[in-house]
């Protein structure tokens, strides 16, 4: 029998992935993890293919129990995390022993923390993901006292003196702001010129995230841009990270839930490592928009991809000193 992960505290807590990828062109949104940075490093610490399956935690209280020895890795917004009330690190593997209670709590400055385990553990898929989608209905969020099967066990692993860490693999972990606002990098949308010289007010005063934002978009308030062009804009393919303005006094900024097409004017355009930032707001955070060219885009993202492969590096040596088993890819 498979040893299991029960939920003691549930929350708001989803089996999450990075999302379907490809299936735009049937009419299938994303999803997947809001942040994406974070679950990746998750997955690596705990040795696993970054698109396996973990747990998205949002906002509120969570406990879990095992019923054998495990790995875990706790990444995203920073948080209380603790092995029998004992205060463990996020961003570096942790070994837990069968039966030991593990608790996040107190999530703040971010929204979201992500929670992996070395193999990962069964989940349905729909088109490739475990993701859940709101609108088809699929991947409710977990309830107290579900079981999640675990793929594979872990021996104990501990410090046969100084009982000190094993793990120091210095993982990417992002800086998460405090009293200063969120900066947002983003690119010009192709419908910039629409928007004449209001298109500066993009890059001036602040933006306040609204209680009405989900994972479908987020609704920022504040001085908007408006369209000085005139004609209709026709529903076309809109990328994840559009920031769109319809009529009205909000910005949109489509995330991971959002559908294929849309109709409305694409001002700019949120990089994809900007997209793991905008995943940690808040409703009443305060954002700003920071212009930056497709280049300057692509090599901050290829910078954050090799900082992962190099961490992949650094954990699979580590694994195999200390004989943890490496999960298989598939």
């Amino acid at each position: 029998m498979a040893d299991t992960l029960t939920i003691r505290t549930a929350g708001i807590t989803t089996v999450q992935d990075l999302g379907r990828v490809g299936r735009a062109r049937y009419g299938l949104p994303a999803n997947g993890a809001a942040d994406q940075h974070s679950p990746r490093v998750a997955n690596v610490l705990c040795g696993n293919d970054e698109r396996a399956p973990l747990l998205e935690i949002t906002a509120l209280d969570f406990a879990c129990i095992p019923s054998g020895d495990i790995l875990v890795a706790v990444t995203g917004a920073p948080a209380d995390v603790t092995v029998e009330g004992v205060i463990r690190p996020q961003w570096e593997p942790v070994s837990v022993r069968a039966g030991e209670t593990i608790r996040v709590t107190g999530i703040r400055q971010g929204l979201r923390v992500y929670l992996a385990v070395l193999g990962s553990f069964e989940a349905e898929y729909l088109q490739g993901s475990c993701a859940p989608d709101t609108i088809l209905g699929f991947g409710p969020t977990l309830r107290d006292g579900d079981q999640l099967a675990l793929r594979t066990g872990c021996p104990p692993i501990d410090h046969p003196y100084s009982r000190i860490p094993l793990f120091r693999l210095h993982a990417p972990a992002p800086r998460f702001p405090t009293a200063t606002a969120w900066t947002i990098d983003v690119t010009d949308g192709p419908d910039r010129a629409e928007f004449g010289d209001t298109a500066a007010r993009l890059f001036g005063g602040p933006f306040t995230v609204s209680p009405q934002s989900n994972h479908i978009g987020l609704r920022l308030r504040g001085d908007v841009p408006r369209r000085v062009s005139q004609g209709e804009v026709l529903s076309r393919g809109v990328p994840i990270g559009a920031v769109e303005i319809p009529a009205g006094d909000e910005l949109l900024v489509l995330h991971r839930g959002r559908g294929v097409t849309a109709g409305y004017p694409v001002l700019a355009v949120v990089t994809a490592t900007a997209l793991s930032t905008l995943g940690q707001v808040r409703p009443g955070h305060t954002i700003r928009f920071r212009h930056r060219t497709v280049d300057q885009a692509v090599n901050a993202y290829r910078a954050e991809r090799n900082a992962i492969d190099l961490l992949r590096t650094r954990v699979r040596t580590t694994f195999e000193a200390l004989d943890i088993p490496v999960p298989d890819a598939g």
